[in-house]
């Protein structure tokens, strides 16, 4: 019997396509060889010699990626605050200085007072640092507007009179620091009511200490009280702001300078 000639069997000729395939494309692979290795990716000397470059950064972290620290490290220290901004804290932190006008029915005189206060303190911007009011000895005006002889006056100066009229209370010999009286009989008739509430409420001992005249501020005019100009005309208003202008001037720069000593 003639014997069988096993002939080699040829691979079939690959199809070749209209295109040039990638090296890295499954489908065109032989099944029969091994996956082969992707080339090695060429590293630029700079990142290979700083493994940090091309790092993406930890968004957790605030250190730049060229550093590595130590998780046990512990945290750079805090900047010590600045003096300005610690001056702004005690400014805010402080207690603001509270003063008190006071005439006899709280409709003219020391409403005028607390609005050209109130006006001076804003404009030099230390409203946070003022408690302001006016009041009077008697209650007959209570809840009542500004006279509207003042008040014209006063915008006629650039500021508002908004206060409505109260009388003085006991209250008010814990929470001013200075009462301020338009002339000597309204100082009078505060301290007299002092002397009567410090019997049936707790006061300060020294509380009479606060009450003090307005025109004792006064550096450009020698009047020693401000007149009551309800039963004059309008010169007597203004006669009443020009005093009042120059001593709350005064006044304000007094107590500045007693806080930047203390």
């Amino acid at each position: 019997m003639r014997p069988l000639r096993l002939h080699s069997v040829r691979a079939a000729t690959p199809l070749y396509l209209p295109f040039c395939p990638s090296a890295s494309s499954p489908s065109l692979r032989s099944p029969f060889l091994p996956l082969s290795p992707p080339p090695a990716r060429r590293s630029s000397s700079l990142r290979s010699s700083n493994p940090g470059l091309g790092r993406r950064p930890d968004p957790l972290s605030t250190r730049s990626p060229m550093s590595s620290p130590s998780p046990s490290s512990p945290p750079p220290p805090s900047a010590p605050p600045s003096a300005a901004g610690s001056a702004a804290a005690e400014a805010a932190a402080e207690k603001p200085f509270s003063v008190l006008f006071v005439c006899l029915g709280n409709i003219c005189r020391s409403p005028a007072a607390e609005g050209v206060f109130r006006d001076l303190v804003k404009k030099r911007g230390l409203d946070s640092a003022f408690n302001i009011d006016s009041a009077g000895t008697i209650d007959y005006h209570e809840g009542n507007l500004a006279d509207p002889r003042m008040r014209t006056a006063a915008k006629r100066r650039g500021f508002e009179i908004t206060s409505t009229s109260r009388p003085i209370r006991a209250a008010d010999f814990r929470d001013f620091d200075l009462i301020l009286a338009m002339d000597k009989q309204n100082r009078e008739d505060i301290l007299e009511a002092f002397n009567r509430w410090k019997f049936r409420e707790t006061l300060p001992e020294d509380a009479h200490k606060k009450v003090k005249l307005m025109c004792s501020y006064c550096k450009k005019h020698d009047e020693s009280e401000v007149p009551d100009p309800y039963y004059g005309g309008p010169q007597g208003f203004e006669k009443v702001l020009d005093l009042l202008d120059d001593a709350c001037e005064s006044l304000l720069d007094s107590i500045l300078a007693e806080k930047s000593q203390n």
